[in-house]
């Protein structure tokens, strides 16, 4: 069995501590202020992550961009030239252009290398959700599965992954074109939060509103009392976007509910932030449905 690397991008959100644990490859996506050009690496090296939420929290709007077809050629081709195959596990297609772009980037790779194989798999997610089929899938390579049996294990798993989000400001759902600006004036007023899933197209989807932060964080814990199957032995990932303090609230509730492994916290890197804005919280778990 030839040896094989796993590639991801930044959209993750996991840790450069998880990164090396799991001997996984990273490709930063682009994110900007104005002229400004950054890369999101996991170390966040570019650009503190504090410094990037206050920037948010001031108002300054952050763009951010997809990996191109040039960029994946330009990571993928050195693994191949050392003789390992690739697993690519990437952002949702419902999201962003940059799964499509690693098709492309595969396919001209295979001209080039016919006998090496690129896997491309979609996982439908977006920051931690992603990063929790990394995770599990770089796990099963640690134990000696096959490319194509871990492959097949994100496919048959990706509809079980359920990502719950709340955020805390309308106005980046509002720019989204989450909510219209008439509903995010009114929702801000009212101190209503809205409660988010990814659905099985990989969208992101408003699901209802709650009245006031507590009452946001308790409903994605009521989501994952009503879904999650075999809580026993699972890991749980929580991203926030520079809101430790609650977002350990909530990790609290959760032991505190269910007997889950571990839950692993990170932040929301710059890419994601930029579309939450500070303050998002989501969870993502396995359950019987997203």
């Amino acid at each position: 069995m030839r040896n094989y690397t796993i590639v991801t991008e930044s959209t993750t959100d996991l840790s450069q501590d998880m990164v090396n644990e799991l001997g996984i490859t990273v490709i930063p996506m682009a994110f900007g202020f104005g002229d400004e050009s950054y890369l999101n690496y996991p170390d966040f090296r570019e650009m503190d992550i504090h410094k990037f939420y206050e920037r948010i929290k001031k108002g300054e709007r952050s763009t951010t961009a997809l990996v191109n077809s040039k960029t994946f050629e330009e990571y993928f081709e050195p693994i191949i030239k050392s003789g390992n195959d690739i697993l690519y596990i990437g952002f949702s297609s419902g999201l962003s252009g940059t799964y499509s772009s690693s098709l492309i980037a595969a396919e001209e790779l295979k001209q080039k290398y016919p006998d090496s194989k690129i896997v491309c798999v979609d996982t439908l997610a977006a920051s931690m959700g992603e990063g929790l089929l990394v995770y599990y899938a770089a796990k099963l390579k640690q134990e000696g599965k096959s490319i194509d049996e871990v492959s097949q294990w994100v496919l048959d798993n990706r509809l079980a992954l359920c990502q719950w989000f709340t955020v805390d400001d309308l106005n980046h759902l509002k720019r989204g074109g989450r909510v219209s600006a008439m509903a995010a004036t009114l929702g801000s007023a009212l101190n209503v939060k809205p409660i988010l899933h990814t659905d099985n197209e990989g969208h992101l989807i408003p699901v209802h509103n709650v009245r006031g932060r507590k009452k946001s964080i308790v409903a994605l814990l009521e989501h994952m009392e009503e879904l999650c199957t075999a809580p026993e032995g699972q890991t749980v990932f929580i991203s926030h976007a520079d809101c430790l303090e609650e977002t350990e609230y909530l990790a609290d509730l959760i032991k505190e509910k269910l007997p889950v492994k571990q839950v692993i916290l990170n932040f929301m890197g710059p890419v994601i932030g930029s579309h939450t804005g500070q303050g998002a919280i989501s969870l993502f778990f396995l359950g019987k449905e997203r």
